[in-house]
């Protein structure tokens, strides 16, 4: 069994994806999680989907109304949102949004950029 790497990271030299042109996506990614900074102007969605992982979405700035397992709820700054795995789910920013997404284990369709359901404004 090898040792786990150390990562150290400031987000301002954490290469930055443009996934549509309402969206843009930052990740920092370890062994068994993943966090990712998501950045949404007002008015971006973030279709239905669903995944195996367990995600937990903090709010920085802003505000997202998600739509999971059919019930709403809008998360604002300061508030965390926790949804189980495969809970299928959707958000949509009320304002232009920073949110941390905590995913475990790490989502491979980001790291291989299979996300499709997030590119669908290009």
């Amino acid at each position: 069994m090898s040792n786990p790497e150390l990562k150290y990271a400031a987000w301002k030299d954490v290469e930055r994806e443009h996934l549509n042109p309402q969206i843009d996506r930052e990740m920092v990614v370890g062994d068994q999680i993943m966090l990712a900074r998501v950045l949404m102007k007002k008015g971006a969605h973030v279709p239905l989907h669903h995944h195996h992982n367990e995600q937990v979405t903090y709010i920085l700035e802003g505000a997202l109304k998600f739509n999971v397992g059919g019930k709403e709820i809008v998360v604002r700054a300061g508030e965390v949102l926790c949804i189980p795995p495969n809970m299928p789910h959707e958000a949509w920013a009320e304002e232009d949004t920073v949110d941390l997404d905590v995913f475990n284990p790490p989502r491979e369709d980001w790291l291989n950029k299979t996300d499709d359901y997030l590119r669908h404004g290009r």
